[in-house]
């Protein structure tokens, strides 16, 4: 999980990929946080990837490491954690967030990732998948 978030991080964006329907939505994102040993991903209530997520929880997500050639892929299913605790925990790892969530504001929605299948690939190498 350390690897998976460590790439994430570093690069910046990743693009999350939901449904609606028959419909496949994609939008970047930039929240990625580890709490209580699950990695967790932040959004608002009132936006429709909420609703999508709700109404379908297995999401992807894929993002690519320019300076390394290398790209990630995961799989996995988003489970809602309404409590307050990982909504503080997110808010401080990304304090530019502040000014438009808050722990209490009822909008500020955490999400952690369950079977998770990561799978790191490049041009060059074999792809490499990771679980958890």
């Amino acid at each position: 999980m350390q690897e998976v978030y460590d790439f994430l991080k570093k690069a910046q964006t990743y693009y999350l990929a939901t449904t609606e329907g028959d419909q496949p939505r994609v939008r970047p994102f930039g929240t990625i946080d580890i709490f209580e040993g699950k990695l967790y991903i932040q959004t608002g209530r009132n936006k429709d990837v909420s609703k999508q997520i709700k109404a379908n929880p297995k999401i992807e997500i894929s993002a690519f490491d320019g300076a390394g050639g290398t790209w990630l892929r995961i799989q996995a299913k988003a489970i809602d954690d309404p409590r307050r605790e990982p909504k503080v925990h997110m808010l401080e790892a990304f304090p530019s967030l502040k000014d438009r969530y808050s722990p209490d504001d009822g909008n500020t929605q955490t999400l952690y990732l369950t079977d998770v299948v990561a799978t790191f690939a490049s041009f060059t190498g074999a792809p490499r998948v990771v679980k958890f």
